[in-house]
């Protein structure tokens, strides 16, 4: 077993700028970071110490029960990553009536030209090869204030609602959409089979009042599964696309025509109607099962995985810190592998978190990505104080992709054994009073 302990390399500054500037010459100390400076006098940092020498433990573990309902942003499609394997991620959604006892009148008079499932684009994780797709309708219900996992599945019916011969969709969330005369925000438009559409408008004038109240529509129709089912991707292929079903054109949609007249009718999604994203991540033979396997081995490298897989940072010599200390500055460097122009690329932020008693909370911190650098840098000062004030006990730092539950950004982190230059660290500036 590694034994960590934590040296301090102690410098010490004098009242004059001379001897200051004769000191950090000898020293050969790099200008520290400014964070976190405004909170004290600054004659007070005169007589500051600085440590940057702490050993880190780091590893990864998996979360089995991830919550995955009434997420920002719904997920669809597959990719194969070459270190973490394969994701394929999809959802489920209720629907609500735009309007209650909507009257179609005659049926006989109304030809349906399609109905279409529209998706509000806000994002993407890959590269936008082709993705093939299905949705069944519900057939079980499930409810707003409910809990559902990444891992729950709903059953369903087994008729695969797509088009035929629209199934297969090349995602492209830079693109413009154009409905009838109008060009709208980027969708993903699912056409599905006029079946259903026919179906909606007979049970809406001849069902009784399945159609009356959004409760009594629920009851008939629960909800749609949309997801992708593709062939095998070779390694480096696939993504994960994310969409706003909150937003209000993230609706299914019927388009009919009575006499000579162009009509609709909308099956709306908002907050009132149940969500939750199904994600499957199989990490099998990739270099992120090796490290949950063995911590041990996440001395060289670690990761984290939305709906997966959190990292962790063990500084063990933060209790050596005197306790009348006042922090300063305290900065969590954590140098990252990424190739330039790479489709699976880091998140801009990080979210940073502390186990107590169990359960997992936020410290109010994220680290931030510096794309020249390729690090994210965690302002750890807050976490510092409480940690020697005896507030809190753990000295785990857990990381994850900030948007755990909404994307599928995934990263790997230099460990302190790392074969690469940059290795992650703490630096830390306080006053001993």
């Amino acid at each position: 077993m590694v034994k960590y302990h934590a040296t301090f390399h102690r410098f010490f500054l004098k009242a004059s700028f001379i001897a200051f500037f004769a000191l950090l010459l000898l020293a050969c100390k790099k200008k520290e970071n400014g964070l976190g400076q405004d909170v004290l006098d600054p004659n007070s940092l005169l007589n500051s110490l600085q440590v940057d020498t702490f050993e880190l433990q780091t590893f990864t573990y998996t979360e089995d029960s991830i919550i995955s309902d009434n997420p920002a942003y719904a997920v669809l499609g597959s990719y194969n990553d070459p270190n973490f394997g394969t994701v394929n991620a999809g959802f489920y959604t209720q629907f609500r009536l735009s309007g209650v006892n909507p009257n179609f009148g005659n049926l006989a008079e109304i030809t349906i030209d399609s109905i279409v499932l529209g998706l509000e684009y806000r994002g993407f994780y890959g590269e936008f090869s082709a993705q093939n797709l299905e949705v069944f309708e519900v057939s079980e219900s499930f409810y707003l204030d409910s809990t559902y996992y990444a891992f729950d599945q709903l059953n369903t019916f087994s008729t695969n609602l797509v088009e035929p011969g629209t199934e297969s969709f090349i995602p492209n969330p830079n693109d413009v959409t154009v409905i009838g005369v109008d060009t709208v925000d980027t969708q993903l438009r699912i056409h599905l089979k006029k079946s259903l559409a026919q179906r909606f408008l007979y049970e809406a004038v001849t069902g009784g009042s399945n159609f009356s109240s959004n409760d009594n529509f629920l009851t008939y129709f629960k909800g749609l599964k949309v997801r992708v089912n593709n062939p095998p991707q070779a390694s480096g292929k696939g993504g994960v696309f994310y969409f706003d079903l909150n937003d209000p054109l993230s609706k299914m949609t019927i388009y009919y025509t009575k006499g000579d007249s162009k009509k609709t009718f909308d099956f709306l999604i908002n907050s009132e109607c149940a969500d939750f994203n199904h994600v499957d991540v199989d990490n099998s033979g990739k270099p992120v099962q090796n490290v949950i396997n063995d911590t041990l081995s996440g001395q060289k490298e670690f990761y984290a995985q939305s709906f997966k897989s959190r990292a962790v940072v063990n500084i063990p010599g933060i209790k050596n810190i005197p306790k009348k200390a006042v922090i300063h500055n305290a900065q969590l460097i954590l140098p990252i592998q990424h190739q330039t122009g790479s489709k699976y690329y880091p998140g801009d932020d990080l979210s940073v978190s502390i186990r107590v008693d169990g359960a997992l909370g936020g410290i109010g911190v994220f680290g931030v990505y510096d794309l020249y650098k390729k690090q994210y840098t965690v302002d750890i000062r807050n976490f510092v104080q409480a940690l020697i004030a005896g507030d809190i006990s753990t000295t785990e730092l857990i990381l994850s992709p900030r948007f755990f539950i909404n994307s599928a950004d995934r990263i790997i982190f230099n460990g302190p054994e790392t074969i690469n230059k940059m290795r992650p660290r703490v630096v830390l500036t306080y006053t001993e009073f």
